[in-house]
């Protein structure tokens, strides 16, 4: 069988190094690890690192997750409102 994903709208931003403090609002478990400066966001499957240029996605069910820039931008496109 096949399928084809829902349209659904999320909210993310994108980490651009700088703006640690407004992805700390968007996404309030988002930490820095001691000793090494990894930033790093808590998800379903556990801690995963985000890297510069990563986007942090709020998902459907209020979970957050990074992406790779590249996969964000073949994936979604912006919501005009």
């Amino acid at each position: 069988m096949k399928f084809v994903k829902r349209p659904v709208i999320i909210e993310a931003i994108q980490f651009i190094g700088k703006n640690y403090l407004e992805c700390k609002n968007f996404c309030p478990t988002l930490d820095i690890i001691q000793g090494t400066g990894d930033v790093i966001v808590p998800t379903l499957e556990g801690n995963m690192k985000v890297n510069i240029t990563d986007w942090i996605i709020k998902g459907v069910k209020g979970e957050f997750y990074p992406c790779k820039h590249d996969i964000f931008a073949d994936t979604y496109d912006p919501v005009m409102e």
